[in-house]
């Protein structure tokens, strides 16, 4: 069993920064890809970035300039920088990971962002 465990949201005005952290535990083995989802009220979950095990990095057109995802592979990490915080990126985030040899998705209960004045 994989364990994802967010931190970082919180409470920020537009055109703010926030740093969101995401670290695996339990029997992870290799992980292919970790990323961020995100899901407004009433919407859908949507992918917001992905890293993979290569360093590859995928962000959704909304996000592209002000976001950046990083990991740590030596403490199974995931960080996901925002800036310039909008409030339509007001949402509430999960970090999410796949292993190698799985499609199946590990998901943390998600870290509440909220961008308002």
């Amino acid at each position: 069993q994989v364990q994802l465990v967010e931190s970082g949201g919180g409470l920020v005005q537009p055109g703010g920064s926030l740093r969101l952290s995401c670290s695996a535990s339990g029997r992870i083995f290799t992980i292919y890809a970790m990323g961020w989802y995100r899901q407004a009220p009433g919407g859908q979950r949507e992918l917001v970035a992905r890293i993979t095990r290569d360093d590859r990095k995928d962000y959704t057109d909304s996000v592209k300039g002000r976001f950046t995802i990083s990991k740590d592979n030596a403490i199974d990490t995931v960080n996901l920088q925002m800036t310039s915080l909008k409030p339509e990126d007001t949402a509430v985030y999960f970090c999410n990971a796949v292993l190698m040899g799985s499609t199946d998705d590990y998901w943390g209960q998600g870290t509440q962002v909220t961008v308002s004045s």
